[in-house]
């Protein structure tokens, strides 16, 4: 009896932990003002975390706006969306926040279809607030932070629950800029979760430059990230000096690039005093360290079908398989555990470097193209090639 009594309360408090303890995955984000990123735009970056890998990216036509939404694969409506940007120029994002408060018998984790609503119906910063105001009560359905962008500058988080919400200007901080990962800054201290992702991503903001803040920082360095602020672990850079022959594995469980990350986003806004200028809205499906970021822009009415089409979309698929190279064991506890020196060694028979030198000629060959005021026809025509390019990379790592 002893035995049995003994089994049952070590049973209870598992279940117990499993209820108090938030879910390992979660988002990595910023919001960076206008006055931050680089050319005076505002930014959105997040890195999602999630149990669905199979992301795509959909156009959304939509009235009052269409909108370029990251959904989950079977979701072909735009109606459940992770992170977006709309025609007037606004842009969304969420994290959870596992310390805002939440009352039983309302309804949770409605995020995506606010998200949703957001991006067909408003224009700027403000507009969200107004509909927030307006939403509040036990069927919003929020335990969450949301990062908004829009065309005139405006730059905020919003810690959003059922009943109540608080709102942080990106312009008000210091830096210029708000990082955020799953707790929300008005909730009870050192409750809720993310906290070491939050301490490395701050970190890695730290050594950006003033005013300079880039897609390329975001995308190119921040959302593959694998350093470790307790661990002192090496992230990719470091990964070239790895030896080829003596496999070298870290843990990715508190990491910002990690198994559950199913793609990475960021939006760089238009420059206020241009209204006419493009928001661009760039995205690395599957797991960064095994994408290649490409450009997508509302104003095209398409998203190419390489990120879009089939089951799993192509762009992914490729992604998908150089993620079980990197990461060979399925099982829930070793596949937190990546083979750094199969991205990359000093022999160079890892396949990042060539993920790395693709990526880096999108990013300068876009920037190039969007000074010749490209129509909507060239958008179209542009992004498509730029998914071929990410795709041919892919395909030709090994």
């Amino acid at each position: 009896m002893k035995q049995r009594t003994c089994l049952s309360l070590a049973i209870l408090l598992t279940a117990l932990l499993a209820v108090a303890t938030p879910p390992a995955w979660g988002c990595s984000t910023a919001v960076v003002g206008a006055g931050a990123g680089a050319g005076g735009r505002p930014m959105l970056w997040k890195n999602r975390d999630t149990d669905f890998l199979n992301n795509k990216v959909i156009f959304v036509r939509e009235s009052p706006y269409s909108y370029l939404a990251l959904v989950n694969a079977e979701d072909r409506s735009g109606r459940w969306v992770y992170a977006g940007l709309n025609a007037a120029g606004f842009a969304i994002f969420n994290s959870v926040a596992y310390n805002l408060p939440e009352a039983a018998g309302e309804l949770k984790d409605l995020e995506g279809t606010i998200m949703a609503d957001a991006l067909r119906r408003c224009s700027s910063v403000d507009d969200f607030e107004s509909y927030l105001r307006e939403s509040l009560g036990p069927s919003l359905g929020s335990l969450a932070n949301f990062g908004v962008i829009d065309a005139r500058g405006g730059a905020a988080i919003f810690e959003v629950s059922n009943r109540a919400y608080r709102k942080y200007a990106a312009a008000d901080a210091a830096e210029g800029y708000l990082v955020n990962t799953n707790f929300a800054r008005s909730g009870a201290p050192g409750t809720g979760a993310g906290y070491l992702r939050f301490e490395r991503a701050s970190e890695l903001f730290r050594a950006l430059p003033p005013a300079g803040i880039t897609v390329e920082a975001l995308l190119g360095r921040i959302s593959r990230d694998t350093g470790h602020v307790l661990l002192g672990q090496p992230s990719f850079p470091a990964f070239h000096g790895l030896p080829a022959n003596k496999p070298l594995w870290i843990c990715t469980r508190d990491t910002i690039d990690r198994e559950s990350t199913s793609a990475a986003v960021v939006v760089r806004g238009r420059r206020p005093a241009e209204a006419g200028a493009p928001a661009t809205l760039w995205v690395q499906l599957g797991e960064p360290l095994c994408s290649v970021a490409v450009p997508l822009w509302v104003e095209s009415g398409t998203v190419p079908s390489l990120l879009r089409e089939g089951a799993t979309a192509p762009l992914l698929q490729e992604a998908l398989r150089l993620k079980k190279l990197a990461r060979p064991y399925p099982e829930s506890d070793r596949r937190e555990y990546l083979l750094a020196s199969r991205l990359d060694n000093r022999a160079g028979t890892g396949f990042l470097p060539g993920l790395l030198a693709v990526e880096r000629e999108i990013f300068a060959r876009t920037e190039a193209f969007l000074g010749t005021d490209p129509s909507a026809a060239a958008m179209a025509a542009f992004q498509e090639e730029m998914a071929l390019k990410a795709l041919a990379a892919l395909q030709a790592a090994h």
